[in-house]
């Protein structure tokens, strides 16, 4: 019995101890692996802060990772967050090929962000997924199954400042291989240490790019100082040359030596090699070389009479001249040089010539020449230019040269001689005074003209901008103190110019200028700034009233007629105005803009009047540019639409015709009609592409018309004057109208009166070419600009649409004779006349009574849109 109990007692302390044992070795291994852990992430750490690519980073990654857990199947996808597009810089996987092989980058972006990958980025969580939590998502709709089945997925989210940059993603597809917390942790702080890595590289790449964006400017500044240090020792060289020039007037040295040294003084500025100076003796008639130098070792030329060589031409020509070896050909054989005396010509080895007049005593006595017998040694432009400077120093020296000689010559004369030498030194001495005083007013001139206006004596751009700037100086440091800017430009100046020619434009601005001085006080800056734009600097105001006076004064003043060509022609003017506000923000240039801006709005309003510049304006005027933006990419996206508005017989109550308009459903100013979108499309120069779309679109409505019974009705197309400016854009238009699928006989092109009163000959030769194409040509607004009734007679035309104006004024006896005139000449010419703006029972029932029977209007239908058109609406 003792011993069952003992034998069964250490039975059960056997099973205890291998229960302990086993415990002991799960512990040993856990401490094993977290001591295994603790190594591998300081390993992951220190990599982290000495990785010098991102791609050596995640290979280390991976190699490290394989030491814990299972990581076969392993990648990383990074985001870019100026493109927002995924790339992977580091894939593995045992059954799918590196994407790189299958898609492009903008593909692999797409299917990584449909699948987990794109939902661990949106929802910048951990995410391990089993099968059950990948169906429940593919249920949600939340991914798209991407890549091959697995039994795992784990993603972890890299985030950069609280922004997810990427995804570290390991997965499996063994049921064996599962991810505990431990794991996931250690993914975590592998996905801590690469968004560490990416911020530094990042912040590396903007050093680097720092550092080459300062060295490029570095070597900019480096490169302008070493032309400012050239032209520096240029400029030295050049005046230390003057100075010994200035010397040598005045030094003793005998000719031979004064020559000499002023060849020396050349040959620092440039090669002279080959040089010469040839003076006129005081009769002009013979010739003579005081300094000869060459190369080929030729004798100094001889004194002569005066010829045809090519110094004479110099002299004769009164200005510097740089020949060209096939200049100097084509002058000799032209016969202009060498033609008298050919025995003169030893250019035949000169490659390049310079000749310099000489100016002495206030005329060409002589001229200073260089020459270059090889390409080697060539000129330029500007060594022309020094050289003609430089001349004019010489030839001062030269003739004061020359004075001392000759001075020095009738000191050895005699001595009745002595008198009359004097009197010839005073009158010397006169001339050169005036040559002085000629100098210093043509250098005052030239410091006017570089400031002012040359046409109206006004400060020009520049200046008015220096006083501006100086104004608004003036307002940072006295806060109290407030100026006023007036922008003009006036009304009907193109007009004018383009009528009665430049020079009675030019009448016109100076005379606008004069009546502007009149408006301003003497403290105040009158300028202009370029074509009819004028601008007023008013100085020290008390408030807007102070400018409000001025503007309206200025408003009164244009509106004078002015006498141009012996004819009364009335300008006005638009004017913009903007007020110092002490901003800091406040410049020269924002104010001139603001004031320009407000000018426009002016313009915008009928012309005439002034406005004050506000935000609120200004920010209508960008909705307009906005507005002009958005038509154009309508136009694009052709989003314009068609309406027909009919044209009926008012006496037989039928629609004859069909006119086409286009309106535009905006999202936020609702329908646009034709009239707007004209004006809009006149501001952005889009006139021609809004017809040529009209044109396109009646085309698609063809089918529409058809099913409606409507496609046999004529079509009255209102064309812009734009088309028929010159013989291309007629070509184009030709071109739609022969594409369109109406027959030509049942189009009716409209062309403006007005436009054809300003440009008569144009509208003539582009009406012969649409006649051949067999439409029905007409004017509309008729009546409008007053065009004369001959000019009906020599074009070929159908048709007339008079002037909605004329229906509004029936009630005038004098409207109802012109009507009447206008129609018996439309009868006289077998015209059709249609009378557009009937807007009452009344004036149809006033213009039958007169004639007329075809019209348009709101009295007469309402416009058609071939969703919601009628059979009542259909021609009887």
């Amino acid at each position: 019995m003792f011993r069952e109990e003992l034998v069964q007692h250490s039975h059960c302390e056997a099973e205890r101890l291998q229960k302990r044992i086993a415990r002991l070795k799960s512990l040993a291994l856990k401490y094993k692996r977290a001591e295994v852990t603790q190594n591998l992430l300081l390993e992951i750490s220190n990599l982290a802060a000495h990785v010098d690519s991102p791609k050596a980073f995640f290979s280390e990654i991976h190699r490290s990772l394989n030491l814990l857990l299972p990581a076969d199947n392993f990648f990383v996808a990074l985001l870019d967050p100026s493109s927002n597009k995924l790339n992977i810089p580091f894939f593995l996987d045992e059954k799918d090929p590196h994407p790189n092989k299958i898609y492009s980058i903008d593909e692999i972006s797409e299917t990584l962000l449909s699948g987990l990958t794109g939902y661990v980025i949106k929802s910048g969580e951990t995410l391990l997924c089993d099968n059950t939590t990948f169906e429940q998502l593919l249920a949600a709709k939340k991914i798209v199954s991407r890549g091959a089945p697995c039994h795992l997925w784990l993603g972890v989210p890299i985030k950069v400042n609280n922004l997810v940059l990427g995804v570290l993603v390991v997965q499996s597809y063994s049921p064996d291989i599962t991810f505990s917390e431990m794991e996931i942790e250690l993914f975590h702080f592998v996905s801590y240490q690469i968004s560490g890595v990416l911020e530094r590289l990042e912040h590396r790449e903007q050093l680097e790019q720092a550092i080459e964006q300062r060295t490029k400017e570095l070597s900019v500044a480096y490169d302008k100082l070493k032309r400012e240090v050239s032209e520096r020792r240029r400029a030295e060289r050049l005046q230390k040359s003057l100075f010994e020039i200035a010397d040598l007037a005045t030094s003793n040295l005998d000719s031979d030596s004064f020559y000499s040294e002023i060849h020396r003084v050349i040959s620092h500025l440039m090669p002279a090699s080959n040089c010469y100076i040839a003076l006129l003796d005081d009769k002009l008639t013979r010739i003579h070389f005081p300094f000869y130098v060459t190369q080929n070792d030729s004798t100094a030329p001889q004194p002569r009479a005066t010829s045809d060589g090519l110094t004479e031409y110099v002299i004769k020509n009164r200005r510097p001249l740089l020949l060209q070896r096939t200049d100097l050909d084509g002058l000799i054989d032209a016969g202009i040089v060498y033609s008298k005396m050919p025995e003169l010509n030893y250019t035949q080895d000169v490659y390049q010539w310079i000749g310099i007049p000489l100016f002495i005593h206030g005329q060409v006595r002589g001229a200073l020449t260089i020459y270059s017998l090889c390409m080697s040694q060539s000129y330029q432009d500007k060594d022309l230019d020094l050289l003609t400077f430089v001349s004019q120093h010489i030839a001062t020296a030269i003739e004061k040269k020359l004075s001392a000689e000759s001075l020095k010559s009738s000191y050895e004369q005699l001595e009745e001689k002595v008198v009359v030498r004097t009197r010839a030194l005073a009158m010397l001495n006169q001339d050169l005074e005036k040559e002085v005083a000629q100098r210093r007013k043509a250098e005052e001139q030239l410091v006017y003209d570089a400031s002012h206006d040359s046409l109206t004596g006004l400060p020009n751009r520049g200046m008015f901008m220096e006083r501006l700037t100086q104004a608004v100086k003036h307002i940072r440091r006295h806060g109290l103190d407030r100026f006023g800017l007036l922008f003009i430009d006036l009304d009907r100046f193109k007009l004018i110019n383009d009528t009665l020619g430049h020079q009675q434009g030019d009448r016109l601005l100076i005379e606008t200028s004069r009546r502007l001085r009149l408006c301003i006080r003497n403290n105040d800056t009158l300028g202009r700034i370029g074509g009819d734009e004028f601008v007023i600097l008013l100085d020290s105001i008390n408030g807007t009233n102070d400018a409000k006076e001025v503007a309206e004064r200025i408003l009164t003043e244009l509106s004078r007629p002015y006498e141009l060509a012996n004819q009364s022609f009335t300008s006005g003017a638009s004017i913009g105005i903007a007020f110092s506000c002490n901003h800091k923000s406040d410049t020269a240039e924002s104010l001139l803009r603001d004031a320009d801006a407000a000018m426009y709005q002016a313009k915008s309003r009928g012309k005439g009047c002034y406005v004050i510049f506000d935000n609120k304006s200004h920010r209508q005027l960008v909705k307009d540019i906005e507005l002009e933006i958005e038509l154009k990419q309508a136009i694009s996206n052709r989003e314009l639409h068609l309406s027909y508005l009919p044209i009926q017989n008012f006496k037989k109550l039928s629609t004859v015709a069909l006119e086409p308009r286009l309106y535009w459903n905006h999202p936020l100013l609702g329908k646009v009609k034709q009239a707007q979108l004209n004006n809009i499309a006149e501001h952005c120069n889009l006139t021609t592409e809004l017809d040529i779309y009209l044109l396109e679109k009646l085309n698609s409505d063809h089918q529409l018309l058809r099913e409606q019974s409507l496609d046999h009705l004529p079509l009255h197309l209102n064309i812009a004057a734009m088309h028929l400016k010159h013989k291309h854009a007629v070509r184009k238009l030709k071109n739609k109208l022969k594409e369109l699928i109406f027959p030509p006989e049942q189009l009716w092109l409209f062309f403006d009166e007005k436009g054809f009163i300003l440009d008569t000959d144009n509208h003539i030769n582009a009406f012969e070419v649409l006649k051949k194409l067999k439409v029905n040509l007409g004017l509309t607004g008729y009546g409008s600009a007053n065009s004369a009734l001959s000019s009906l007679t020599f074009l070929p035309l159908q048709g007339l649409k008079l002037d909605p104006s004329y229906t509004s004024h029936l009630n005038s006896e004098q409207h109802l004779k012109l009507l009447k005139a206008h129609y018996l000449t439309a009868q006289a010419l077998e015209l059709v006349v249609f009378v557009d703006g009937i807007g009452a029972i009344q004036q149809k029932e006033t213009l039958l009574e007169i004639g007329f029977e075809l019209g348009q209007g709101q009295a007469l239908g309402k416009v058609i849109h071939l969703n919601s058109i009628t059979k009542d609406l259909i021609c009887a």
